[in-house]
């Protein structure tokens, strides 16, 4: 049942004692001052039950401090304690000293209902409502800047060997409790304990110089996943398929199954090899299955996920976030992004502005195809030390190409779905003095694909040599300062398994960095901030006013008397 914080303060609470010592003006004042207005129980009464059990813990409460959780980068544990002894958050929460005003658990489920029901974007639209009542934004058509980061994982990445030990164990419990035994007396009765190690690698006598003995070695874990695999569809005979236990034994099997078909090879008699190379969208942990390998530039890789954000480039607010797979190209979902922005802040997005990862054929073509402008540079081809596809002169009306030697084609090779293959003829190719440096083989003439898009490109690289696209661009560093905030509240690990709770940690660290963004420019323009209740107001000039006279007090001397 939904419980209600009183909106009335008394002169026992913090904020009405220690509001001028802690600052108006900082985070924890300023929630002090706001936190009812912005998140009202009544926001949060769909997570509750409207006409039974005992009244909970205030969600305005509990809302608050996963927000000072977050800006002070604080376990479950630490928020209890500071809850409890923290005059900052007693302020910010308007809690009495000595106050225990939930239980961890509480908090903790409390969580488990945002992230379950997404209700956390509730509390991101606040930031924004709030920077649209500040005039941050509003005041005319939106400029996007679009950007990601990384966001390593939390999940265990080990080798293959682990990995499938560490899939074997997982469908292994899940067997034993399907089947109503101990986890270790299933092991047993199949003969497998060796995997309640903590490494079945390194705790194994595989003589690592020798082929053999780790084809055989390989060979014995891939029998016994198989062995348990085979024992989970037996089981699953008996259960319903709707029932929980089955659908843990189906996710715990898919996830070995892709182990099995990621990671190895078998061979025609029998044996296993690991397969050479990386397979697309490979499973790197057993504990946290949705990290993927990320590559941040050529040489730096990582494990786990990518953070999108969209800012708005003149006022520097976070208009919308998304976490993506840890493999996924920086374009992805940006068309959406720029979509989500207007939604959350009811302006319309009159440009968006990215880096070259945005500038491919496939994202202008789908800006292009929903009316919008898209602002990109073109990607560079990579120096091969050969004539790039710039250097040669497209004309899209006449269908001719020119190359560096002044040499012209209209042959058209083939015709694809994503454009057109011109070829040079042969003998032009043949005599040309520069040949070398356009063509490998001498039996063959060069090709230019003109893509589908080419117009787009040419635009692009057009207004690539003006001014107004450097202005662009400058605007577009907005989004690294965003990030670079978001990296200062801990976002560059994710302290959760799973994209949707590490989006809930994106989310409320991106609030964060708009209210502290907001109150860094209303400080500097001199702007107030919404207008406070009046009782808040009472308390705030009765507060200045005891300070005031303390002040004038002059305090005397105490002298111990003897006895």
């Amino acid at each position: 049942m939904l419980g209600r914080d009183p909106r009335q303060r008394t002169i026992h609470t913090a904020d009405s004692s220690y509001l001028e010592f802690v600052g108006p003006q900082t985070f924890y004042g300023l929630l002090a001052e706001h936190r009812q207005q912005w998140f009202p129980d009544e926001q949060f009464a769909g997570l509750y039950v409207e006409d039974n059990g005992r009244p909970s813990v205030s969600p305005n409460l509990l809302a608050t401090t996963v927000l000072l959780q977050t800006y002070d980068g604080v376990s479950d544990a630490e928020a209890i304690q500071r809850s409890r002894y923290d005059l900052r958050w007693l302020v910010a929460l308007g809690r009495e000293i000595g106050e225990t005003p939930f239980a961890k658990s509480t908090l903790q489920r409390f969580r488990g209902l945002l992230i379950l029901h997404e209700e956390y974007r509730q509390i991101f639209q606040v930031s924004l409502r709030s920077a649209l009542d500040q005039g941050l934004i509003g005041k005319g058509k939106l400029k996007l800047a679009l950007d990601t980061t990384p966001v390593f994982g939390r999940g265990a990445v080990k080798d293959t060997y682990n990995l499938l030990a560490d899939g074997i164990k997982q469908l292994s419990r899940e067997l034993a409790h399907a089947t109503r035994q101990s986890h270790r007396g299933l092991l047993k009765a199949l003969g497998m304990l060796r995997y309640l190690g903590s490494s079945i690698k390194g705790e194994s006598d595989v003589d690592w110089s020798d082929e053999t003995s780790i084809r055989q070695f390989l060979t014995g874990i891939v029998a016994d996943a198989d062995q348990l695999l085979a024992l989970m569809r037996t089981v699953r005979e008996g259960l319903d398929d709707a029932s929980a236990t089955d659908q843990k034994l189906v996710a715990a099997s898919e996830i070995l199954r892709a182990l099995l078909l990621q990671d190895v090879e078998r061979k025609d008699d029998g044996t296993t090899e690991i397969k050479h190379g990386v397979a697309k969208d490979r499973i790197v942990s057993v504990t946290d299955p949705e990290m993927r390998h990320g590559h941040k530039s050529a040489k730096h890789h990582y494990d786990g996920h990518k953070a999108a954000l969209a800012v708005d480039a003149e006022s520097q607010v976070i208009t919308a976030v998304q976490i993506l797979p840890g493999n996924a190209h920086d374009h992805t979902g940006a068309l959406e992004m720029v979509e989500q922005s207007e939604q959350n802040t009811g302006c319309e997005v009159a440009k968006t502005i990215g880096d070259c990862a945005y500038g491919d054929h496939q994202t202008r073509q789908s800006f292009a195809d929903a009316g919008r402008e898209l602002i990109a540079r073109v990607p560079k081809p990579p120096n091969t030390g050969f004539y790039v596809k710039p250097d040669f002169i497209i004309d899209l009306v006449t269908k001719t190409i020119t190359c560096p030697q002044g040499h012209t084609t209209t042959h058209l090779k083939t015709v694809t779905k994503d454009g057109k293959l011109f070829q040079f003829p042969h003998h032009v190719c043949a005599a040309c003095p520069v040949r070398t440096r356009c063509v490998k083989s001498p039996t063959h003439s060069r090709t230019i694909f003109v893509h589908r898009q080419e117009d787009q490109i040419q635009k692009a690289r057009a207004y690539q040599k003006t001014d107004a696209f450097t202005e662009d661009i400058q605007a577009r560093q907005v989004v690294e300062h965003r990030i670079a905030r978001l990296m200062q509240l801990n976002m560059r690990k994710s302290k959760f398994f799973g994209r949707a709770k590490t989006l809930f940690q994106l989310v409320m660290a991106a609030t964060v960095a708009n209210f502290t963004r907001i109150f860094q420019v209303t400080r500097k323009t001199g702007k107030k901030g919404p207008p406070l209740s009046l009782m808040a107001l009472i308390t705030t000039m009765a507060t200045t006013l005891i300070y005031r006279r303390r002040a004038r007090v002059t305090p005397q001397p105490c002298y111990a008397t003897a006895p």
